[in-house]
């Protein structure tokens, strides 16, 4: 484990001491704040247009007032008044609308818009969003920001309204957009040149990436390209997403296979990192996805990157198929589920829309929450296996949201049993109910038989998120936190075991309102002996390849024990323009590594829109990295890579037809 008072140590250490006393503070205030979104008044009401109040605090709705007691004659006392009638439900959205992709610019115009006090009724621990969601949040803050004369806000609304604008969106003052119409078109073609020299790191479970947050896509030292399209149709409660791309990258050299003379890997990396994970190096073992051994081919394929077709109901989307995920609120990546692997196939059950539930939204406010079940591709030991994931979040009060989180692993064959003697014999733990419903609901602790048997509840993983935007600078300051525990209840209740990513992040910097500022550490070294040689974050005595799809880590980039940060310093050009510099530090201890490993990354960023539907995105990055159990260089010298990738987007206009024959609409 690494050594304590290194400074990412005491700074995360900081953060996640003052979880405690955040929380606290905020229970406490959450009965004195207004609870979040008030009733939308109905359209025409003066209230529809009237500009809203600041956005710390909610539009107040006109209701009828109660008729008072009348007097019957010949009697002594007054009647009961008559019920007064109740205000109008606004009307239900029945319109299905596809997700936003977790990589699109949306989101980082949002999260600023948010941090900037408004969007009150946006999850921003819950990704993705879909498009009429999007569209929900912005009637809600549209007045306030408006009124509140922010340049930059009213900006960001207008970049924001641009996107939603075949939803409906073009007159914000409206409360809801009930005749869309049928939506199809191509959304988007892009493609990215990469020009990669150096030796790259491209390992997530062991040494690390050069390139974080990618969908896994394929890198060598080279050229690099994806060229690709979305596809956008809307119709009715129905919605399909689908974006797929051509995928390229030269040919490299992996990790030895044979013995190299390296003392730190005596049979080879490939071997000695399969021998880290508990996985015997034989057999089929001898590919692992998790494990870039040997000579890698060039790389041609297509492949579907998202595919995705949803049906709405009761404000919820009922998908299936391939969509993204980003549960946390923080952004350099999210601990339990990210854009770091490609997405898996799954079955969904999203709450798009905020949920009040009697008495319990008095108390912790409207509530999200979203499940999905799937399969995981390329595991070997065991092969197949399943998982499911369920999430909930709260919004006490319009600054401070929190989510808990549990995602588990299951089933797969080569499982492994346990046979009355001690002697562990291969077997296979079939994905059907029973054995989902064991996982599912699932909250003690097993015993050894119970763990190597068709009845293992699977590998269990916890998290829990919160995000603040801090009193009297709610406009400017918010205080986050996502983190992650195996096989607890929650990291609330075993915070020793627990992996953090604690951040701060300033919308506008006083003086410079173009500029803002994010720092996050991140840190999945316990200071608990549990974490040793990497086998509590991400990883499982049973599920050894754990937390992964496609070989590459589903949650936080950041690897099963190390301790790093990032932080970034972004100037906006305009609403969907800016030039950011981004700064990355990680290091992974020698108790998990032989002979550490270390990356420092320097990166500049630039988003430029050369016409309204052309977008151009340029970033250069320059690495130095050690392991010396990988290229062990005289006097432990750094080794070097540079990354320089532009990245060129066309949104054509989207189709919309409400008036064609066996239209749902007029």
């Amino acid at each position: 484990m690494s050594l304590p008072g290194t400074p990412e140590r005491i700074f995360i250490s900081l953060c996640s001491g003052a979880t405690i006393s955040i929380l606290l503070v905020a229970g406490l205030s959450a009965t004195a704040q207004q609870q979040l979104p008030p009733p939308v008044p109905a359209q025409g009401s003066p209230q529809a247009v009237a500009p809203a109040a600041p956005a710390s605090q909610n539009p107040k709705v006109s209701y009828p007032a109660i008729p008072a007691a009348v007097r019957i004659s010949g009697s002594s006392q007054p009647a009961l008044p008559p019920y007064a009638p109740k205000p109008p439900k606004p009307p239900e959205d029945t319109l299905g609308s596809a997700y936003i992709p977790v990589d699109s610019m949306v989101y980082p115009m949002a999260l600023r818009l948010y941090s900037m006090g408004f969007l009150d009724t946006a999850f921003i621990n819950m990704r993705p969003w879909t498009r009429r969601s999007l569209l929900h949040m912005l009637e809600q803050s549209a007045p306030a920001i408006i009124a509140s004369g922010n340049d930059q806000a009213i900006e960001l609304l207008s970049k924001l309204d641009d996107y939603i604008m075949s939803e409906g969106a073009e007159d914000l003052s409206k409360p809801v957009h009930l005749n869309r119409g049928d939506i199809y078109g191509v959304q988007a073609i892009y493609t990215r040149m990469m020009g990669i020299s150096g030796q790259t790191l491209r390992d997530s479970f062991h040494l690390g990436q050069t390139i974080v947050n990618d969908y896994g896509r394929p890198y060598e030292p080279g050229f690099n390209n994806i060229t690709g399209f979305a596809t956008l149709n809307e119709y009715g409660r129905f919605s399909l997403f689908v974006r797929g791309e051509y995928e390229h990258s030269p040919s490299g050299e992996g990790y030895s296979t044979t013995p190299s003379g390296n003392p730190l890997a005596p049979d080879g990396l490939a071997e000695t990192l399969s021998n880290i994970d508990e996985i015997p190096y034989s057999g089929y073992n001898l590919h692992q996805a998790t494990i870039p051994a040997g000579f890698i081919n060039t790389q041609n394929y297509f492949r579907l990157q998202e595919a995705n077709l949803s049906f709405h109901a009761l404000n919820h989307e009922i998908s299936i198929g391939k969509s993204d995920s980003w549960d946390g609120p923080a952004y350099g990546s999210a601990m339990n589920w990210s854009n770091n692997a490609e997405d898996i196939y799954s079955f969904r059950i999203n709450r798009i829309e905020p949920l009040y539930v009697p008495w319990l939204s008095r108390v912790l406010g409207p509530m999200r929450y979203d499940f999905m079940v799937g399969s995981l591709k390329e595991h070997t030991a065991p092969n197949e296996p399943w998982v499911h994931s369920e999430m909930f979040s709260f919004a006490p009060t319009s600054n401070f949201q929190f989510a808990f989180q549990r995602t588990v692993i299951w089933g797969g064959h080569g499982h492994g049993c346990l046979e009355p003697n001690g002697t562990i014999y291969p077997c296979d733990q079939p994905i059907n109910l029973h054995t989902f419903l064991i996982s599912m609901f699932s909250i003690t602790d097993t015993t050894g038989a119970e763990k190597y048997s068709v009845n293992d509840p699977g590998a269990r993983f916890s998290d829990f998120s919160f995000s603040w935007r801090v009193p009297f600078m709610r406009r400017h300051v918010t205080l986050y936190t996502d983190s992650i525990s195996h096989d607890d209840v929650s990291p609330v209740s075993a915070p020793r075991r627990a992996a953090y990513r604690p951040g701060i992040y300033l919308s506008q910097i006083p003086g410079l309102p173009r500029m803002d500022f994010r720092v996050e550490g991140v840190s999945t070294d316990c200071s608990t002996n549990a974490c040793v040689h990497g086998s509590l974050n991400y990883w499982e005595v049973i599920q050894r390849q754990g937390y992964t799809n496609k070989g590459m880590i589903m949650g936080d980039w950041i690897s099963r024990e190390a301790m790093g940060g990032q932080a970034w310093l972004t100037y906006h050009l305009s609403a969907n323009e800016w030039v950011q510099l981004e700064y990355l530090k990680k290091r992974t201890p020698n108790d998990f590594i032989p002979g550490g490993t270390s990356q420092n990354q320097y990166t500049i960023d630039v988003v430029k829109r050369l016409r309204k539907n052309v977008e151009l995105h340029a970033w250069m990055q320059t690495e130095r990295w050690k392991a010396p159990i990988y290229l062990e260089n005289p006097g432990n010298s750094a080794n070097f890579d540079n990354v320089i990738s532009f990245s060129l987007t066309w949104f054509p206009a989207l189709h919309i037809d409400s008036h064609r024959p066996g239209s749902i609409f007029p």
